[in-house]
């Protein structure tokens, strides 16, 4: 094919349509507009938000839904610098994404000028890799560029293009993927595969960790079969519930802060691990409980597909640069013909069993003690009675959202989009946002304390503007509690900057914003308040007036420390005189 005649601002808006790219979310600005204006007849919707952070969460949640790298872009400088919390979380989450970064033009770099930031050195620490396009006739080798780092490394890769650079005529051939990046990735190393079943097959408690990599190759069938052979159970990775379907007999529930101890007690026991489509990240294997139950003496078998995450966090028996899909689908077909008529572990069985009923029965005889008015624990308990197997559902960081990880289980094809280790506030509601473009006929609800209501309830207008169905589930307690909670156990009840004085609430605002609003202040209420909301189809805010003295078990209780004081102007704080007078 010959080179065609156009402008930098068209070889980008069809290399976006040769990605497949059919939406790009931001907030309206001069630096891009020349492709901006090219937008409506190339096909490709602009979704604008109310601030840049939440694009980058939106856009995270729509790739992991949709499995289509998200595109987002802002205005040089601030409009930029503005996503960096939500990329760095994408970065985090190894969600591929574009960021079309507008840069201070050319003539005038250097000169302190009006939005000017070197916006490549500031994300250089927080994506795969930043791309500076280096003369007009780049424009569009770079985004393809752009776009093979994302999916290769998995992750966010930023995009930088002066904004004069959007104009001119350059001449251009528009390539298809296929003729600049590769898609598959293997199954790994055949010797690696072979070593697998060979430690998988004689093992006398295998356990299986099933994490992100299952979820985006959609291969929990697969994995499912692997288990029952073996009878081996599964775990899914931290705040991955969604990883393995609840429903089946050897599911053990998520391990990591607030996850299951059936899950964690199991694990600390095998004898083989195998740990499919997981980074294994140091917060999601910390003890929790008190259980220590990632166990030195175990052998890893661990699958990702990117390498750096190859034993970094644990050493391995054998490890495997792989697809998780291709990779099970192989250590399957060497099970099947090693062992062709599986006996299953009865005596384990049971044992496996015992321990779900009581992680079961644990965390609901927790959830129906009393609350002033409503226990948080209940009223999660009493979301995940009526959410319907196809949903999906966004959680934030905190003490309610993060208890979260003990009720929430998923059987179909629901989601669980959660903040992850980058773990920063606010992140849910946008999250939501963004899976139901990726998915607009699930119902998707977000659970959100009220503190990280505070930094997304503008996007309601993003909600009701885009006809975006999003029930946000927000969690009324009127403290920052995770943090309350360290107060509590560390500093002796100073509670300084911890609570929060809040609308009386929020369901006006809501309306105000022309969003539906439903407050709730009994137990009872929740399910079929969150059925009606769900039901609606229409953007909701579910208000739940619950206790804020029920907390959950200090978030980071591995990095805090008993306070000790030196100067004496401080004695009285410190934990050695605590119940001394002043």
């Amino acid at each position: 094919m010959q080179k065609v005649r156009m402008t930098p601002s068209e070889a980008i808006c069809e290399t976006l349509l040769a990605e497949g790219v059919d939406h790009v979310t931001g907030i309206v600005g001069s630096a891009f507009m020349d492709l901006l204006d090219l937008f409506p007849t190339a096909g490709i919707k602009f979704v604008p938000v109310r601030h840049e952070q939440s694009a980058g969460h939106m856009e995270d949640a729509y790739t992991r839904v949709a499995g289509r790298a998200g595109v987002l872009i802002g205005q040089n400088g601030p409009g930029i610098t503005n996503m960096v919390t939500s990329v760095a979380a994408a970065n985090s989450a190894h969600t591929p994404m574009v960021i079309i970064c507008p840069s201070a033009g050319t003539p005038t770099v250097g000169w302190d000028g009006f939005q000017e930031a070197d916006t490549v050195q500031i994300f250089k620490a927080i994506t795969k890799e930043t791309i500076r396009v280096p003369h007009p006739s780049r424009a569009a080798d770079c985004l393809r560029t752009a776009f093979r780092i994302a999916y290769a490394e998995r992750g966010p890769v930023l995009y930088d293009i002066p904004r004069d650079y959007f104009y001119g005529e350059i001449d251009e051939q528009i390539l298809e993927p296929h003729q600049y990046r590769v898609s598959q990735r293997g199954c790994g190393d055949l010797v690696s595969i072979a070593k697998s079943v060979e430690l998988l097959a004689s093992a006398k408690r295998p356990v299986i960790i099933s994490g992100r990599g299952v979820v985006d190759t959609k291969s929990k069938d697969i994995v499912a079969k692997i288990a029952e052979i073996l009878t081996a159970p599964v775990a899914c990775t931290y705040l991955h519930n969604d990883a393995f379907p609840s429903d089946h007999h050897l599911w053990l529930g998520p391990i990591g802060y607030m996850g299951s101890k059936a899950a964690m007690n199991t694990v600390a026991e095998a004898d083989v691990i195998l740990a499919l489509g997981t980074r294994l990240s140091v917060f999601g294997t910390t003890p929790q409980y008190d259980i220590n139950y990632f166990p030195d003496s175990a052998k890893i078998i661990q699958v990702d597909i990117n390498p750096r995450n190859i034993a970094r966090t644990h050493p391995v028996e054998v490890g495997m640069i792989a697809d998780a899909k291709e990779a099970a689908k192989e250590i399957l077909k060497g099970l099947e013909a090693k062992i062709s008529s599986p006996q299953v572990k009865k005596e384990y069985l049971a044992v496996i069993k015992d321990r779900q009923e009581a992680w079961d029965k644990e965390i609901v005889d927790l959830a129906m003690v009393d609350g002033d008015p409503i226990n948080p624990r209940r009223a999660l308990l009493e979301i995940q009675k009526v959410l319907p197997e196809n949903a999906i559902v966004s959680t934030d960081i905190g003490n309610v959202s993060s208890t979260a990880n003990s009720y929430l289980r998923f059987k179909g094809e629901g989601m669980h989009i959660a903040a992850l280790t980058f773990g920063n506030t606010g992140f849910a509601y946008p999250a939501a946002l963004g899976a139901q473009m990726g998915n607009p006929d699930a119902p998707v609800a977000a659970i959100v304390g009220d503190g990280a209501w505070g930094m997304s309830l503008h996007e309601v207008s993003t909600a009701v503007e885009h006809n975006l169905p999003v029930v946000a589930i927000v969690f009324r307690n009127m403290a920052w509690c995770a943090e309350k909670k360290n107060q509590i156990d560390f500093y002796n009840n100073r509670f300084i900057g911890a609570d929060i004085l809040n609308p009386e609430s929020f369901v006006p605002v809501a309306i105000a914003m022309g969003a539906e609003g439903i407050r709730v202040t009994k137990p009872e209420e929740v399910g079929p308040a969150l059925e009606k909301a769900l039901a609606s189809r229409k953007p909701t805010v579910l208000e739940i007036v619950c206790d804020g003295t029920q907390l959950a078990p200090p978030f980071r209780k591995d990095a805090l420390k008993m306070p000790t004081r030196l100067l004496p102007k401080y004695q009285h704080l410190d934990v050695r005189n605590w119940g001394l007078d002043d």
